[in-house]
């Protein structure tokens, strides 16, 4: 959430940013409305203020003097202006509640490095790693995932939609074993080498870690919600949890920077995307992921973006597949950033590049939500951390990048190196199942 005096100090700079991104400024509108209301508020309550002060003056004069008849006068004077302060402190309180309540559908502001545009087509490519398998010079056309998962008999879509229903999968025998396997190669990276400290949060979460993150309320569509007397919801990121490990805490500066690691199962209703990627393991309900999440003070959260990027971009390069670093355009992050880099794997099948992680700063926006500060040594003041996430990296397209890049003409599909001492075989087959 942004930062109301921010909003009321800077608002035409903040309708500028907003209006690069896809929100429409004028829903600010009430805002003004609100706020040409409250300034006049506040000046009579200064004003009555001054007035109590002269009051308390008076009263300690006449009492002085012996005259307290006046004394008593100007008490009951001072009792009815306390009276009418303690109204408008109430109704500044209302207000200051109605400001905070527009500002939770209004999107972060995007960072002065963030490219300007509409939508994917402004994204900036920034650098691009390994080259793309020449499948052609091999002598055969890639086959996707799908037929490559349903010819080795690890993936079962058909059983999967009998159990559940569309955009769920049954993951058999090596495929199951390459799911566990990346699960576990990821958070010993992360862990080992990184620096993450790994958490196992709970797969449930309710109404407060939410609005923390920025789920809610703008984006209850695309969470799954249980049928239950408490709000809970089946977590659609670890990023959720991990974030609000520290909800409602104040940190300590030599404690930061924070870096933590999970795997959860994602569960998301992927509402609007009906229609798109309806073949394979692309968009699904549920998915594995890796998260990736920092708590920084300010002044140190940009250069820890790029430490979580490249973290994540190493998993891609120790399994050697080619990808490609994005910068999203305003129009094109999600609502809590202020700066997101894409992580893009190369997938021969769609002869493109596909999105594998989003490494996202929000800087102070989830902090101010979910009440989550630090205390400078030898300060009394507070100030909101900033907070960073990403993917490291989601476990299924990794999963499908693998099948891609390292099939062999006669089905089989290769492991790659970093993998072996997890899988414990060189190459999937059917015959090693």
């Amino acid at each position: 959430m942004l930062d109301v005096h921010f909003v009321r100090e800077n608002f035409d700079l903040v309708r500028e940013k907003l209006s690069t991104r896809k929100f429409d400024p004028a829903l600010l509108d009430n805002f003004t409305e609100l706020d040409g209301v409250r300034r006049p508020m506040i000046r009579e309550r200064d004003e009555l203020n001054a007035a109590s002060n002269r009051l308390s003056k008076e009263v300690g004069a006449f009492m002085r003097e012996g005259k307290k008849d006046e004394a008593e006068t100007k008490k009951a004077e001072s009792r009815a202006v306390a009276e009418k302060v303690k109204g408008i402190e109430a109704k500044l309180d209302e207000m200051d509640n109605e400001f905070r309540a527009i500002l939770t559908s209004v999107p972060n502001l995007p960072h002065e490095s963030v490219p300007v545009g509409a939508d994917e087509s402004a994204n900036l490519e920034v650098r691009r790693w390994g080259t793309p398998r020449d499948f052609a010079a091999e002598g055969f056309e890639p086959k996707d995932h799908v037929d490559l998962g349903a010819g080795l008999g690890i993936l079962d879509q058909e059983r999967a939609a009998k159990l559940t229903g569309a955009r769920f999968a049954v993951l058999c025998g090596l495929g199951a074993k390459l799911e566990r396997a990346l699960i576990n190669f990821m958070l010993d990276l992360h862990t080992k080498e990184h620096g993450y400290r790994e958490t196992l949060p709970p797969f449930i979460v309710n109404n407060d870690s939410l609005f923390g993150t920025g789920q809610l309320p703008k984006f209850e569509a695309d969470l799954f919600k249980l049928r239950f007397e408490r709000d809970y919801y089946l977590v659609p990121t670890a990023e959720v949890p991990l974030t609000n490990l520290h909800r409602d805490e104040i940190l300590n500066e030599k404690d930061l920077t924070l870096s933590y690691t999970a795997y959860t199962p994602c569960f998301r209703s992927e509402a609007g995307s009906y229609g798109r990627d309806v073949r394979g393991l692309i968009r699904q309900h549920q998915f594995d992921k890796v998260e990736l999440v920092k708590f920084t003070k300010p002044e140190d959260s940009y250069e820890a973006l790029e430490r979580l990027t490249r973290d994540a971009e190493t998993v891609l390069e120790r399994l050697e597949l080619p990808y490609r670093r994005v910068t999203l355009s305003t129009g094109d992050m999600g609502f809590s950033a202020a700066k997101t880099y894409d992580l893009e794997v190369w997938l021969p099948s769609q002869k493109t590049y596909r999105e594998i992680s989003s490494c996202s700063n929000c800087e102070a926006f989830q902090a101010r939500r979910a009440q989550i500060r630090f205390k400078r040594d030898g300060k009394s003041k507070t100030e909101f951390v900033h907070t960073l996430n990403g993917s490291g990296l989601a476990v299924g397209r990794t999963w499908i990048a693998i099948l891609e890049n390292y099939q062999q003409a006669d089905g089989s599909v290769k492991v790659p190196k970093a993998l072996t001492p997890y899988l414990g075989v060189d190459v999937i087959t059917s015959a090693a199942l």
